[in-house]
């Protein structure tokens, strides 16, 4: 086993704090990621809090971390695509079944058996379970590592490995591209990725918020238009008029308002994970044939597509540096969503 320091949930109710945790040794397909910056995600503190008992209970000790941006110490004898010295990454996922028809199109998330995720999962290889990135190095299959544009700010491109993907995803799934109206709804850590990359694929972008002191940062990441989502007036002028909308808000709020807005056979798509259920008017999508759908992340190929490009078009997100000392302190601002738009942990502090 690989001995590496972490830090870890012990409970729902305690803070994280410095632990030392155990590694598989490398089968031959594995390779072995000293990790530099590990991003924070909102389900890490969900998770670490056990605030979805309900369908996804907590194992504990939890280390979190899903966006992982580190440099290849050690390779299996059988990997082919990485060496030692060079820059890689892993996200949400660490295995698959790898036979299903999902794994087969390179969707691992919807694999039929149950992806493994990056922590909190079913530990094929230990028989406990998957423990993430707040920690000194990961091991992970060749088949979820990802090589990483090394001209990129590497603290920023964490954070493309979860809130990243899980935006790119549907735009690309649904086509977004020149001369489409794309709507985007909340600007968080997903929204703010979200703008950027339809902007990126030629869209004419138009970020729905609540918040007035978000239009300038809005415009700045590059929405065409902001739109005050509170004023019944301003959402009025925008009715039938979207080829898509990305909603990747995760407080309770009415979907129905964006079917409003969208186009004849046009799609509004979930990211965001509201705490309560919501309620849909079958007339919000009856009139005019319209789609409400979701999407989650997205499988290897599409993770691996979207870091390129990412690296073609100097796309990072938009973060905070923080210290692994100050985890905690940056759980309770998530909670508040104090933050512009996702903190990432320095790792090299994991070894003060």
């Amino acid at each position: 086993m690989i001995t590496t320091r972490a830090y870890s949930a012990a409970s729902a109710t305690s803070p994280l704090a410095s632990d030392v945790l155990q590694r598989r040794q490398l089968t031959s397909t594995d390779v072995q990621i000293e990790i530099l910056f590990c991003g924070v995600c909102h389900s890490d503190l969900h998770q670490a809090r056990n605030e979805w008992s309900e369908f996804m209970p907590t194992q504990y000790p939890c280390v979190p971390g899903h966006e992982i941006v580190g440099r290849v110490t050690a390779v299996g004898s059988a990997v082919t695509r990485f060496a030692v010295g060079d820059l890689a990454a892993t996200g949400c996922m660490v295995d698959s079944c790898g036979a299903c028809s999902a794994c087969a199109a390179s969707d691992e998330v919807y694999c039929e058996k149950g992806s493994t995720f990056t922590y909190n999962s079913p530990d094929p290889h230990t028989g406990g379970h998957t423990l993430g990135g707040y920690s000194e190095a990961i091991v992970v299959d060749e088949r979820f590592t990802f090589k990483v544009p090394g001209h990129l700010d590497l603290a920023g491109v964490a954070p493309l490995l979860c809130a990243g993907v899980t935006t790119y995803s549907p735009l690309r799934h649904w086509k977004v591209g020149p001369g489409q109206k794309v709507g985007i709804v909340g600007l968080g850590g997903l929204g703010h990725m979200a703008v950027k990359f339809a902007k990126a694929f030629g869209a004419h972008v138009v970020l729905f918020t609540t918040s007035p002191s978000k239009i300038e940062d809005g415009l700045r990441l590059g929405a065409t238009e902001v739109v005050l989502s509170k004023d019944p007036a301003q959402m009025a002028q925008h009715a039938g008029s979207f080829d898509f909308i990305l909603d990747a808000v995760s407080a309770e709020h009415d979907v129905n308002a964006y079917l409003q807005l969208l186009k004849r056979d046009a799609t509004l798509c979930l990211v965001g994970v509201p705490e309560k259920p919501m309620a849909i008017h079958s007339l919000s999508v009856i009139m005019g044939r319209k789609s409400l759908s979701g999407s989650i992340i997205g499988g290897t190929a599409e993770t691996q597509e979207m870091l390129d490009f990412c690296g073609q078009h100097g796309i990072t997100a938009d973060i905070e540096l923080i210290p692994i000392q100050k985890i905690n302190e940056a759980y309770d601002r998530l909670a508040k969503s104090d933050v512009k738009y996702r903190f990432v942990i320095d790792m090299a502090s994991l070894k003060q």
